[in-house]
């Protein structure tokens, strides 16, 4: 099986060292020629909780060609138009496009691809890109291992393709076979408006959303108008890591100790890690906060919920961008302490 990893960054850069020391026939696709660069020279160096390094060949999307007969997609929705387009002519009829990005991009893709080449996923491990050619792993190794990735027909089948492609990402890390994508990439879509909106509005790593309590009771409520959101548009939350993520829902104040109690075990392991749209706003780019946060406004228009926790992480955020800055923890820490008070 020839695999492409388009969008070879901190995730993309430990999925294809992993599958390519598997024995896996796997190209690193990735725009950034000093990285590409750096992958052929040296191999792909993985570092943080692991240290791990593998050889893997490395091209820019200009290099491609032939036919791959998977592709795991890891580029920003940002770009998916054209990166799909692109994409197209490298795609045989039994191509598989895999797609791994944030959010809930599956019909967007579909509409491009086609629906028949879509299989959907998640992915439950976290990375830093560190520099050309070296990539951080941010969650506890055995954590990963056990579980990096969700994956799944959008029909909810299990097929044979679906089971081939579980066998080469458990070259990566523990892979799980969902018959709830739609809910897999909401419980997804729920940890990163919660962590990786926060990490990205307040410049911390995932432990300093935890451990301040204004930013962890903020977590707490974007996941809840996360999860009401969901609800009232159908969506049933899939289990992550064996948890029910919609146990988090707040029905009354008095629910918020535990709510908060629950994050902060079920997301301990994380603690290192910093969100890629933080990363983006360091890098002066622009982020994915309409596909991850603005989501959960853009879903509840018409279903008289009410989501300020999500709205300011959102308007937070894009300030940011406009003003090509990164935020102040405590300046931004005081705007989400305000909504607090008025609960």
């Amino acid at each position: 099986m020839r695999i492409a990893v388009l969008g070879a960054g901190s995730l993309g850069t430990i999925a294809g060292a992993y599958m390519a020391a598997g024995g896996q026939d796997v190209e690193l696709i990735d725009v950034y020629q000093a990285h590409v660069d750096a992958l052929n020279q040296s191999g792909a160096k993985i570092t943080g909780t692991t240290d791990f390094q593998a050889k893997v060949k490395a091209i820019t999307p200009d290099d491609m060609s032939g036919t791959y007969d998977l592709v795991l997609l890891l580029t920003k929705q940002l770009y998916n138009d054209s990166v799909l387009q692109n994409l197209l002519p490298f795609l045989g009829d039994d191509s598989v496009v895999l797609s791994l990005q944030n959010g809930i991009p599956e019909e967007k893709v579909a509409s491009i691809v086609g629906r028949e080449r879509v299989i959907a996923g998640s992915v439950e491990f976290g990375a830093t890109f560190m520099e050309p050619g070296i990539s951080s792993l941010t969650t506890e190794y055995s954590h990963f291992k056990n579980y990096a990735f969700q994956i799944g027909e959008l029909n909810g089948e299990r097929t044979e393709r679906i089971q081939r492609i579980k066998t080469i990402l458990d070259l990566v890390g523990g892979t799980h076979i969902s018959d709830n994508l739609v809910g897999t990439k909401w419980s997804k879509l729920l940890i990163n408006n919660a962590f990786s909106g926060l990490s990205a509005a307040l410049n911390t790593e995932f432990g300093g959303v935890l451990d301040h309590e204004v930013s962890v009771v903020s977590a707490a409520h974007i996941a809840d108008e996360t999860i009401k959101v969901g609800h009232a548009n159908g969506v049933t939350f899939a289990p992550m890591n064996g948890f029910d993520l919609a146990s988090l829902e707040i029905q009354s104040e008095e629910d918020l100790p535990a709510r908060v109690q629950t994050l902060r075990g079920f997301m301990k392991s994380s603690r290192r890690l910093k969100a890629s749209m933080l990363q983006d706003l360091e890098k002066k780019r622009k982020t994915e906060i309409d596909d991850i946060n603005g989501v959960v406004p853009r879903l509840a228009k018409g279903k008289g919920i009410l989501t300020p926790y999500n709205d300011l992480v959102v308007q937070l955020v894009k300030q940011a961008e406009a003003t090509q800055s990164v935020p102040d923890f405590d300046t931004n820490l005081r705007f989400f302490e305000q909504l607090n008070h008025q609960k």
